[in-house]
């Protein structure tokens, strides 16, 4: 696939669209005509180094505001807070193909109720039956984050109660597990000082791509384009 710009005919690259293959020789053109790179030059390197000086020179974005990263941290507070935490521990009864699910089943809710009637037996419990290493730390998992851990044990442990021994048998697809939820940590929203450099990142990323793409369709606008569209609003943009 090939495009013409000012009479140049340009092969698209198999990465790369007709549009964003017009767009890059719009610029390359622009570099030359400015200066910045020599007319019969085709080293890639040469060429990028050129349009990125040019892009430099002539699309000038400021940035962004206190004003402007306040407002977008106002607007976002989800974007902006640190994960829930949960500390748990659990004794897992492992279902392999060699076990009988109902014989595991049956063995996880004997035990959880035998807990039921006294957590405090819980560490040595765990020490002698689960099938998890963490059961030689009293089936201490530590603390957990969310994405952490299977969906199926992650619903079970963020869901909102009360912390202690869970009083239903976790099914994942490890097998059943005796769950304990010792402490919940909800998340908190970061303070602006902390998240202000993210946000001004992001805004400013925002303003560089339009102004790329105001740019390069003022240039567009005074060239003889075939094989490309640069006036539609899902235009590539030119790394």
């Amino acid at each position: 696939m090939s495009v013409s710009v000012n009479g140049v005919e340009v092969t698209a690259r198999p990465e790369a669209t007709a549009e964003l293959t017009a767009a890059r020789e719009l610029l390359r053109q622009r570099a030359v005509a400015v200066g910045l790179l020599d007319e019969g030059s085709t080293k890639e390197a040469a060429i990028e180094r050129a349009i990125e000086e040019l892009l430099a020179r002539e699309v000038v974005t400021p940035d962004p505001t206190e004003e402007e990263c306040r407002r977008y941290y106002d607007a976002h507070p989800r974007e902006f807070e640190s994960g829930d935490l949960v500390h748990a521990r659990h004794i897992l009864f492992q279902v392999t193909p060699s076990v009988r699910i109902p014989e595991i089943r049956a063995r996880a809710e004997h035990t959880l109720n035998e807990l039921l009637r006294e957590p405090e037996r819980f560490a040595t419990v765990a020490a002698e039956t689960s099938n998890c290493p963490s059961g030689q730390h009293g089936g201490n998992l530590g603390q957990i984050g969310r994405g952490d851990t299977v969906p199926e044990f992650e619903k079970a442990i963020f869901r909102l109660g009360p912390t202690g021994l869970l009083r239903e048998l976790v099914k994942t697809r490890h097998g059943f597990h005796i769950v304990a939820v010792d402490q919940r940590i909800p998340g908190k929203r970061l303070p602006f000082d902390i998240v202000r450099d993210e946000i001004a990142g992001r805004l400013r990323t925002a303003v560089e791509e339009k102004a790329l793409r105001q740019y390069i369709s003022v240039l567009a606008g005074k060239a003889d384009i075939r094989g490309a569209d640069l006036n539609g609003t899902d235009m590539p943009l030119v790394q």
